[in-house]
């Protein structure tokens, strides 16, 4: 599949190993939805168990996406992941499997991450008017939980 994968799309697969048994991609973000679509469609990875990501602040990309992909066929798991910078949006791939509806959702919730075409893109786990996204590194929680129980419940936060 690594040697198919590479010869179709060349150094856009930056990366192909295995870590501690588990084996991943690293892909550029300019063919990374492509990929997804055949590792969908012609490897039969036809559940994504997951999509979240990784912030680290100090690099230009900010931001891993990562996929966790199982095929039932081949009874194998593999992790794609992408890097894309701060602002920039992903294609969504509710297209390809329906379930990252919801995973999208959660990963522009906790990470601010916009995913292009999306159906529904909004807050699922926080409120509607909270300000920043939890799990970047640089996301002060204690502030913000302040700020959000003053406003919206009317009492000082007990933290």
């Amino acid at each position: 599949m690594v040697t198919k994968l590479k010869r179709q799309y060349g150094s856009g697969v930056r990366e192909a190993n295995t870590y501690l048994g588990q084996n991943y991609l690293v892909l550029e973000p300019s063919i990374a939805h492509e990929v997804l679509q055949v590792l969908r469609e012609q490897e039969e990875f036809e559940y994504c168990v997951d999509l979240t990501a990784v912030h680290y602040p100090q690099r230009e990309k900010q931001f891993d996406l990562v996929w966790i992909l199982y095929s039932f066929a081949h009874n194998q798991r593999l992790r794609v992941k992408t890097m894309i910078a701060d602002g920039e949006a992903f294609p969504t791939s509710v297209e390809i499997w329906p379930t990252t509806n919801w995973l999208e959702r959660e990963v522009y919730d906790m990470f601010g991450i916009h995913f292009e075409g999306h159906p529904d893109l909004k807050r699922i786990l926080l409120p509607d008017g909270w300000k920043g996204y939890p799990l970047r590194k640089d996301y002060g929680i204690i502030q913000q939980d302040q700020e959000w129980v003053r406003i919206n419940l009317g009492i000082e936060s007990g933290q």
